[in-house]
């Protein structure tokens, strides 16, 4: 359904899958993936022909070194980009909103705000009512 609509696919905590079915989605993705770039427009895929259309793609995103988290196989790595994620300044998003809104004093504002909010995401329960 991926490569016939041409849509995108993000599998989320991608490494949490056994290597075995890792193996095997490796596999598929490098098929679509070698589709797209040879500009074929149907392919044979599990004993089935499917139309591809090259707007589709897959993401992943992965929280190495979990417990229960896997090593990707080097033959799935190779299809994937490594993009690092960090946790963002809250403090400094915060002081630009505030400035944005026209506050004169946002630094200090900012700073009070975010040390409100993970006071808050810190004790208060994880309750759905409460999203921090």
């Amino acid at each position: 359904g991926l490569a016939s609509s041409g849509a995108w696919s993000c599998f989320d905590e991608f490494n949490r899958i056994d290597l075995e079915v890792l193996s095997v989605v490796a596999q598929q993705i490098l098929q679509i993936q070698r589709a797209v770039t040879d500009k074929q427009e149907q392919i044979r895929f599990e004993g089935t022909t499917i139309s591809v259309r090259f707007t589709c793609n897959c993401f992943i995103t992965m929280n190495p070194g979990y417990a229960g988290r896997s090593e990707l196989p080097d033959n799935l790595k190779a299809l994937f980009r490594t993009v690092a994620m960090m946790v963002p300044d809250y403090a400094m998003i915060a002081e630009i909103v505030l400035y944005s809104y026209g506050f004169s004093d946002a630094r200090s504002l900012a700073r009070k705000i975010v040390t409100t909010y993970t006071l808050c995401s810190e004790q208060l329960s994880s309750q759905d009512h409460y999203d921090y």
